[in-house]
């Protein structure tokens, strides 16, 4: 009889992780190439698709987690990780969905660099996840985790600057205040979501030593 393949919890999060920096290109693509919310669509359609993509990894360590007699860390920790990648990918997901749902006329102009900021913060992750296997002996994690830990930083300097910018030069409008006011903290929750998976990691390494 064939040995059953044994399910491997860090080579799914690594498959999470880099969803996350494929969902944050998509987000920088549509961006860069809007003209109108309504052609949105079919990047919203391929955005769906990694979403799906994540949730079905999702099931699958949901599946083992409940079985397996023996896991590499905590069944807890397993959960949560998966949870906190899942949320990134919606996150992103919904920033998309809301220059549709908004439908958004004029791309803002700070929305390119909290975009390419978010693929920063995925990327450091991203970086940091290929390595959480190793997180026992590696010599660069816990340099990883304070790399996400610093975008995020940046993202909240970049959240204070465009909100008051828009409550400032663009207080007469207040369906433009309120329409990006809502986008970018959606924007800030993905870099929020990427610090929090990074914390999680951290947590659990320190569980483990």
């Amino acid at each position: 009889m064939a040995k059953k393949h044994k399910f491997d919890y860090f080579d799914q999060f690594e498959k999470l992780s880099e969803l996350t920096v494929k969902e944050a290109d998509l987000l920088i693509e549509a961006i860069k190439g809007f003209t109108a919310a309504g052609d949105l669509r079919p990047i919203m359609e391929r955005a769906h698709e990694i979403e799906h993509e994540g949730d079905e990894i999702n099931h699958a360590i949901f599946q083992t987690v409940a079985t397996d007699f023996i896991t590499p860390i905590e069944r807890e920790d397993i959960i949560e990780l998966a949870q906190y990648l899942d949320n990134i990918i919606d996150y992103i997901e919904d920033v998309m969905q809301r220059f549709y749902m908004y439908d958004i006329h004029v791309m803002h102009e700070d929305a390119l660099e909290f975009a390419r900021l978010i693929k920063k913060s995925c990327e450091a992750l991203d970086k940091a996840m290929e390595d959480f296997r190793n997180f026992k002996k590696s010599k660069t994690f816990k340099q990883l985790i304070i790399d996400v830990n610093t975008y995020e930083e940046e993202a909240d300097q970049l959240f204070l600057k465009v909100i008051r910018k828009l409550h400032t030069q663009d207080r007469e409008n207040s369906m433009r205040v309120l329409v990006w006011t809502q986008i970018f903290d959606r924007m800030e929750k993905c870099c929020d979501s990427c610090e929090h998976t990074a914390d999680s990691m951290s947590t659990i390494l320190l569980k483990n030593v």
